[in-house]
């Protein structure tokens, strides 16, 4: 079978969340969001979960989430044993996976029956700033563009992986944050202490020119303003929900048994296509 390629250099990706960990000014508010989040989902669904499962690549910051529960790191063989878990959660980490569906498929085989999957992950939206204002000032110094930002999925193609993967009762919804900095090195600095510096194997290992930082902040600062001539970013954040099919799951109804019209459950009059343009249906 062909492997995915690795988006991610394993050995810097490491590095940026050993460091982020150790570091004294470390501040990850966006993975603390997340956090809230989840708690607040969470308690939203009345049932009791006694054996979670926690995947991430910050333990200093997720290990606590959940009393009791089992953590392991986002390896592309997760250490979890299959239908071990009534509770399964992807922290914060499955952007970086060169293979998203065979996480999702492994978390899903760590559910027991109608277990619960719940993802959060950076969406495609973060970032746009910085990744405009990068592309724009490189293109304008160099004439090309190296790796600077990591790409990352959009929800609509997020929630088809979560069908992909076999999870029932597929939902993708967002959050979007927004922060503002006071310049280049601030956001940076941010990133840092979430472990989210460029890690990408395709990144340019050399060093980038000394005027390229400065012409992308002051087109940044130009095209995405905030108060107090700072500068706007996004974060936004997905939330992926699926269930291990079971059952006890609703099940759709089989086409043609339903036993009232649309239209009158919408109060409306039902116009009938016309012969010409109607489907044939084989019996």
């Amino acid at each position: 079978m062909t492997q995915p390629p690795d988006i991610a250099d394993p050995q810097a990706l490491r590095r940026n969340r050993r460091r982020a960990v150790t570091g004294a000014a470390s501040d990850p508010f966006v993975h603390l969001e997340a956090r809230d989040e989840l708690h607040h989902r969470l308690a939203e669904v009345n049932r009791r979960f006694t054996r979670p499962a926690v995947i991430c690549g910050l333990p200093g910051v997720w290990a606590d989430f959940l009393p009791g529960a089992k953590v392991v790191p986002d390896d592309p063989l997760l250490a979890l044993e299959p239908g071990a878990h009534d509770l399964v959660i992807h922290a914060m980490a499955l952007h970086w996976a060169a293979d998203p569906v065979g996480q999702l498929i492994q978390a899903r085989r760590a559910l027991c029956p109608d277990g619960l999957f719940l993802g959060v992950l950076f969406g495609g939206q973060t970032a746009a700033e910085a990744r405009a204002a990068l592309a724009q000032a490189e293109a304008a110094l160099t004439g090309g563009l190296s790796p600077r930002v990591l790409p990352m999925a959009e929800i609509r193609d997020l929630g088809a992986l979560l069908q992909r993967a076999g999870l029932a009762l597929p939902v993708a919804d967002s959050v979007t944050l927004r922060a503002s900095y006071r310049d280049m090195r601030h956001w940076a600095a941010d990133l840092r202490a979430m472990g989210e510096g460029n890690a990408m194997t395709a990144r340019n290992r050399g060093p980038a020119p000394r005027a390229l930082f400065q012409q992308a902040e002051t087109l940044w600062r130009a095209h995405y303003p905030a108060p107090d001539n700072r500068l706007l970013a996004t974060f936004e954040l997905i939330f992926l929900t699926g269930w291990a099919p079971d059952a006890s799951q609703p099940q759709p109804l089989r086409p043609g048994t339903a036993t009232h019209r649309l239209a009158e459950a919408l109060e409306t009059r039902e116009t009938p296509l016309p012969e010409a343009i109607k489907i044939p249906r084989d019996d």
